[in-house]
């Protein structure tokens, strides 16, 4: 009865243990996303006019795409972005057929989030290529998708047609619904107090007020990423435990789902898909754990547009149905077929070894895909149209 007792015991002790190691990870998250939620608000300061400009450009589906792209590159959202674009096509602002390419870019562009986080662990060679392995699964996966998609939309219009059938069958059985993420309501309060810092004790106001902003938040991010890191290594070599990694890997449809509530509950993609990055960093996640939960984020994120759609009318529900199923589809290519699964893996794998070498490949990265590439196209593109 002694040993039942003190066995009873020694695991309450070791459960408390535990619970109390990960007690400043938790704070530090938190901290994490709210560096992230006021880096994406510095980003709207210097970018919003901008990247609403940008998404009434869909002459070309090719131009349209990286319009959407580089909007939600601006202002740090896709939720935002997607929510815009029902917008416009439940006002006749936008076509269907014309918002469908521009919905695909900004799938893209959500993705920088995770692979700019995935930067601040450029200090260690090993944990860089860990995050940024982690951090560019997400645009790799992406990129594949619509390099399928896209091509296969134009050519037979499945998506805005299969949407528009999907539509017309729901629409107006479905009551407005209005759902507010817990956790931004938590991150809000802290970000205002950031803001209003800047704005009303700093006395910086317009470009300079989001620089300073912009400055600030990546302070937050890069201080408490490298506190994260530092605290989750001394636990994993501690305890020797792998929970989280056997959890999470033992099966990886439970673990889309997983990714996708999350998502649906934080109502931003980005939230889920940076937190995996120190994780990745520390050596507590795998690449092939993260990857379902990034498919699963992609899914979750589609909700806002959704939502944001039964304000409106049929065509801004069609629109926001077009969003969920090029993830869907996207889901079905790349990661149902155990094969077309290991692609995106694998190649972000080799991205991450190529930036343990050079280190400078990950920022070339970065910049090629998410800046150069969308902007050379946004401004020289016109002067040929």
């Amino acid at each position: 009865m002694d040993t039942t007792i003190k066995a009873a015991m020694s695991n309450k002790s070791k459960i408390i243990s535990i619970i109390l190691k990960y007690i400043p990870v938790v704070f530090l998250l938190f901290t994490f996303l709210i560096g992230i939620k006021s880096l994406s608000g510095s980003f709207k300061m210097l970018g919003e006019g901008f990247a609403n400009g940008l998404l009434t450009t869909t002459a070309n589906p090719f131009m349209a795409l990286m319009s959407g792209m580089l909007a939600t590159i601006l202002v740090q959202s896709s939720s935002v972005t997607t929510s815009i674009i029902v917008g416009m096509v439940s006002s006749g602002t936008l076509s269907v057929v014309g918002a469908v390419p521009v919905i695909m870019g900004a799938n893209l562009g959500t993705s920088i989030t995770n692979t700019l986080v995935s930067l601040g662990f450029v200090g260690d060679k090993k944990d860089f290529s860990r995050a940024f392995s982690a951090g560019s699964v997400h645009d790799i996966f992406n990129i594949l998708s619509v390099s399928i998609i896209l091509p296969l939309e134009l050519a037979t219009g499945i998506l805005s047609s299969l949407a528009s059938k999907m539509s017309a069958y729901i629409y107006g059985s479905s009551a407005s619904i209005n759902y507010k993420s817990p956790l931004k309501a938590a991150i809000k309060p802290f970000v205002k107090a950031i803001k209003s810092f800047v704005i009303d004790i700093l006395g910086f106001q317009g470009t300079t007020a989001g620089i300073a902003l912009c400055i600030i938040s990546i302070v937050i991010i890069l201080v408490t990423l490298g506190l994260i890191v530092k605290i989750t290594k001394k636990i994993v070599e501690e305890s020797k435990s792998d929970i989280l990694e056997n959890l999470l890997s033992k099966n990886t449809y439970f673990t889309i789902l997983f990714g996708a509530v999350l998502t649906f509950a934080v109502q931003s993609s980005s939230i889920t898909t940076s937190l995996l990055v120190p994780m990745a960093a520390a050596g507590m996640l795998s690449i092939k754990s993260i990857f379902p939960i990034t498919v699963g984020a992609n899914i979750g994120t589609t909700t806002t547009a959704l939502l944001a759609s039964l304000t409106g009318n049929v065509h801004g529900l069609t629109i926001a149905l077009v969003h969920f199923l090029f993830n869907m589809l996207g889901t079905l290519i790349w990661f149902v077929p155990r094969p077309c699964r290991e692609i995106p893996i694998k190649l972000a794998k080799k991205l991450g070894d190529a930036c343990e070498k050079k280190r400078r490949i990950g920022f070339i990265y970065v910049f090629t895909v998410f800046f150069a590439i969308p902007v050379i196209f946004a401004v020289i593109f016109p002067f040929f149209s």
